[in-house]
């Protein structure tokens, strides 16, 4: 579950707030007049959450590939590995 809190308790309370999400994994969002304005969340949680970004960008290319017919067979994979070494 999210927390909520405003800037004011973010000025307040940053150390608890963040041993907060360090504890618990959960992001805090921020607001500012009452309105969503950012995110704090653990370090941990943000690098995982970067690493499936990037895993589900490389998805979405590969599928862009097959769609447009830029493939090539195991085969030839193999083969341009081979030429890549030598």
């Amino acid at each position: 579950m999210t927390d909520i809190v405003s800037v004011t308790d973010l000025k307040r309370s940053t150390s608890t707030l963040v041993d907060k999400v360090h504890e618990t994994g959960d992001a805090i969002v921020i607001t500012q007049n009452g309105r969503a304005k950012a995110v704090l969340q653990d370090v941990h949680a943000y690098e995982e959450m970067r690493r499936t970004i990037a895993m589900l960008k490389i998805v979405a290319q590969s599928e862009a590939d097959i769609a447009r017919g830029a493939t090539f067979s195991h085969a030839e994979a193999k083969d341009r590995i081979r030429r890549a070494r030598r």
